[in-house]
């Protein structure tokens, strides 16, 4: 098996520096088991509602299962992404890479090492009316846990959400009880790049607010 080499990296490139990467997964390479399982251990660290850890998590590696979720992937990239991806040609540059990159990954999803599936176990099979943050807060957080985990440790990941769209398919694939919601997609396996920098981002000037939108907001003191 396949070891993956620890990188050395600080704590702000870890962060700065974990990327979605669709393109530049080893295909060829599979992934230990094991070094999944240490990044889900320090994913199970993340903060989640009252420590109730509803989390629970999907590893996907056998060829045959994957190869079906994959099926189901795809069709729903493509029943979302088709009209822009038949317009390709009017995107820009930035769009038009996302498009690619997203339908090479929904192209080759079977052939990821493995598939990191996450879900929240509730009480219902209905997601609770109202507040949604605080329910997927309980989640959202491991699953970037295991994100930089992973990053860490060489290998490379990327967020997806696309199969949520056929979501009950996956789940009556996978058998999982009606009372039990997926979070995401997490795609692992070795990085056939070794370098990331920082993601194209707006300046925080531009998206900070302090003391209310317009930061005129101001509250008088009690006394």
């Amino acid at each position: 098996m396949s070891v993956a080499v620890p990188l050395d990296l600080t704590c702000d490139e870890l962060l700065s520096t974990t990327r979605a990467v669709r393109r530049g997964l080893d295909l060829t390479r599979p992934v230990d088991l094991e070094v999944v399982k240490e990044c889900l251990r320090l994913a199970l660290q993340a903060p989640n509602g009252s420590n109730r850890q509803r989390w629970r998590w999907i590893v996907l590696t056998d060829p045959a299962l994957r190869s079906r979720v994959a099926d189901v992937y795809r069709r729903a990239f493509h029943d979302r992404m088709g009209p822009a991806l038949d317009r390709l040609d009017e995107a820009e540059a930035s769009v038009r890479r996302l498009l690619t990159d997203g339908r090479d990954l929904a192209e080759k999803l079977h052939r990821v090492p493995v598939l990191v599936v996450p879900c929240l176990e509730l009480d219902s099979e209905r997601l609770p009316e109202g507040n949604q943050a605080g329910v997927w807060s309980s989640l959202l957080p491991a699953m970037w846990s295991y994100a930089l985990a992973a990053r860490s440790r060489g290998l490379a990941t990327t967020w997806t959400t696309v199969h949520l769209d056929r979501e009950k398919e996956v789940a009556e694939l996978l058998g999982l009880p009606k009372t039990v919601h997926q979070g995401g997609l997490l795609p692992t396996a070795h990085s056939l790049r070794t370098r990331f920098g920082p993601g194209p981002r707006l300046p925080l000037e531009e998206v900070l607010h302090i003391d209310g939108w317009n930061g005129e907001t101001r509250v008088e003191a009690r006394p």
